[in-house]
């Protein structure tokens, strides 16, 4: 069993900031990616921001300057750092992993999403 856990979404004003978490456990031998994803209402699911194990990052080009993914040592826990969030920021963030179980299957994991609201 591997859960991804999101937390530190909220409500914020334009302009504000906010940190979201997400740490992966269970029967996992190691994390090749882990990746923040979201979902505004009547929109799909679009890509974030990712790092893989070695520190590389993504960002989708609306984020790119105002959010910083990291990830700790263990690189079993990453952070969304959000920074001038804007309306449009709004949506459900979801935390996503593609890792390798101990089983040895590789597998791409969810979170269950996590609210972020930026409205005045």
């Amino acid at each position: 069993q591997v859960q991804l856990v999101e937390s530190g979404g909220g409500l914020v004003q334009p302009g504000g900031s906010l940190r979201l978490s997400c740490t992966a456990s269970g029967s996992i031998l190691s994390i090749s990616v882990m990746g923040w994803y979201r979902q505004a209402p009547g929109k799909g699911r679009e890509l974030v921001a990712t790092i893989t194990s070695d520190g590389s990052t993504i960002y989708a080009d609306s984020v790119k300057g105002r959010f910083t993914i990291s990830s700790d040592n263990a690189k079993t826990t990453e952070y969304l750092q959000m920074n001038s969030l804007k309306p449009d920021d709004t949506a459900v963030y979801y935390c996503n992993a593609v890792l390798q179980t101990t089983t040895g299957a590789l597998a791409n994991y969810w979170g269950q999403g996590t609210q972020v609201t930026v409205s005045s």
